[in-house]
């Protein structure tokens, strides 16, 4: 077999990892739906589905449309587009800093909504804000990463990732000052916001992320190849007619968009941008034009399943998500800093 042969059977099997994953995420969706106290059939809860779409018999109880419709499906949908954000932003965060250590959440994006909701909190302006109070801080804190790390109309990355430890470092001080400021109630409401959950899910949530995610994804994605040809070192990428300064821009504001809306909707979940774009490297390979779109998906499939978890574990009562991400998350990080320094020889 001839090696333009091979690269093509490569190619192929990405893409099936692609449909399949696809797949999963449409099952994942479904089989999550069938969980909880009131136990629905899938098949059930895929008529319901399809029904909205043409009309069938109902031939199922009401209380079987309320509880899938306005209560789980919001909460499952919302869960997937918040791991699709976050998985794809932190695959545009790695290829943007070369680095599969980086996060969505590296420009300081989770302190500074982090402040912006506690600030909500003990203000007692209502929740109808702390997610509005997230996403401008947590956009606001982007574009003052992106200014501080400027220079002579130029953003290093060295200087762009310390900029935004500190930026990071002194929004966290700021939560603390809230947190010690907060009454009891108010302390309580912020420490969960920070733990991140999806128990406030709603159609209201879901409308306001989905064209945020959806446009910031869609942009991420076309520049893959920008990405691609970064990995090679700025100087071949300029000499291969890439603007470094527009793709490292654009990437860093696309991915930080998708990372506040994902913030604003149900607070910080750690941990799916750093271990879904990893995961699924593995499974693609570093092609930023197959990582993508595959890091989208996993990131969905990855935070349904959590969600799920989180709701039953300890059900009637439920654990917040950014929990179980973090139990998940920590011995892959682990594992990944491990191989890392295996490979500098450390």
């Amino acid at each position: 077999m001839s090696k333009q042969e091979c690269c093509t059977v490569g190619h192929f099997k990405h893409k099936l990892v692609i449909l399949i994953l696809a797949i999963c995420l449409a099952l994942s969706v479904i089989w999550s739906l069938t969980i909880g106290l009131s136990k629905i059939p899938p098949g059930i809860i895929a008529k319901m589905l399809v029904s909205r779409i043409i009309a069938l018999h109902n031939n199922w109880p009401l209380y079987y449309e309320t509880i899938i419709i306005n209560v789980r499906l919001p909460r499952v949908l919302l869960g997937a587009l918040v791991g699709a954000v976050l998985g794809i932003a932190g695959c545009g965060m790695q290829g943007l800093f070369r680095n599969p250590m980086a996060s969505p959440y590296v420009v300081g994006i989770a302190s500074s909504s982090a402040f912006g909701a506690s600030l909500v909190i003990i203000l007692g302006l209502g929740s109808m804000w702390i997610g509005p109070s997230a996403f401008l801080f947590s956009v606001s804190c982007a574009f003052l990463v992106y200014y501080l790390a400027k220079v002579r109309g130029t953003v290093p990355v060295g200087t762009l990732l310390l900029a935004g430890i500190a930026v990071s470092i002194f929004f966290s001080a700021l939560v603390s000052f809230t947190q010690y400021m907060a009454g009891e109630r108010e302390l309580r409401q912020i420490v969960f916001w920070l733990m991140g959950g999806l128990w406030e899910s709603s159609w209201n949530k879901v409308a306001a992320a989905l064209p945020l995610a959806i446009c910031g994804s869609a942009g991420l994605m076309c520049f893959g190849r920008d990405l691609n040809i970064l990995l090679t070192g700025e100087e071949q990428a300029k000499n291969l007619g890439v603007d470094v300064e527009n793709v490292r821009r654009m990437v860093l504001v696309l991915s930080s968009l998708v990372t506040a809306a994902a913030v604003a909707a149900c607070g910080i979940i750690g941990f799916v941008g750093l271990i879904i774009p990893n995961a699924m490297r593995l499974l693609v390979g570093p092609d930023h034009r197959l990582l993508m779109p595959a890091s989208l998906l996993g990131g969905a499939i990855f935070l349904v399943w959590a969600d799920t978890l989180a709701r039953t574990v300890i059900a009637p009562s439920e654990l917040p998500v950014g929990i179980i991400t973090a139990i998940v998350g920590v011995p892959f990080f682990l594992v990944l800093l491990r191989s890392r320094k295996k490979q500098i020889g450390l």
